[in-house]
């Protein structure tokens, strides 16, 4: 019924997040349609790449009706929280765009199978990945950091 209290609750019942708790969480389910094409001279191109992406945002709510005080607290809380959590989703859909621009046109010679194509297209995938990581990482520590945003939006809330 209290900032504290919901605060508290976060903490015994968030998704789990590394080897402790959060109290939103940001993930994904990409899949890809794409288009590989023999070339006359032996060649293999990607012609298309279209992602199929999931966004999933876990946040978290209150499991009864707050007293009003409480409420607009809360309410203040959680729109902050989504909105970061958002953030995370738009540095998501960053990577899957960059990952569209690297794939489509990539081209193989000597590839009739388009086997070649294919592994050059993964090689180019995990630093991608891990750049999405990193900046994911960096907005967290500015967000989580004494001071930060998210920061500030716990303090309010368990403060008043």
């Amino acid at each position: 019924s209290t900032g504290i209290d919901l605060y508290r609750s976060i903490g015994e019942r968030g998704p789990k997040a590394g080897i402790g708790r959060a109290i939103a969480f940001t993930n994904f389910d990409l899949k890809w349609s794409r288009d590989y094409r023999p070339q006359p001279d032996g060649s293999c191109t990607l012609v298309s790449a279209r992602p199929h992406l999931i966004l999933i945002y876990r946040l978290p709510k209150p499991s009864a009706r707050l007293p009003a005080p409480t409420k607009a607290l809360w309410d203040t809380f959680i729109a902050g929280v989504t909105a970061h959590e958002k953030v995370h989703g738009d540095i998501i859909i960053d990577m899957v765009r960059a990952i569209e621009a690297t794939s489509v046109g990539l081209t193989a010679p000597n590839d009739p199978g388009c086997q070649k194509v294919r592994a050059e297209l993964q090689s180019r995938l995990g630093p991608l990945s891990q750049e999405q990581r990193r900046r994911s990482q960096e907005f967290d520590r500015v967000e989580l950091n004494n001071g930060g945003n998210v920061h500030q939006l716990i303090l309010a809330l368990v403060n008043g």
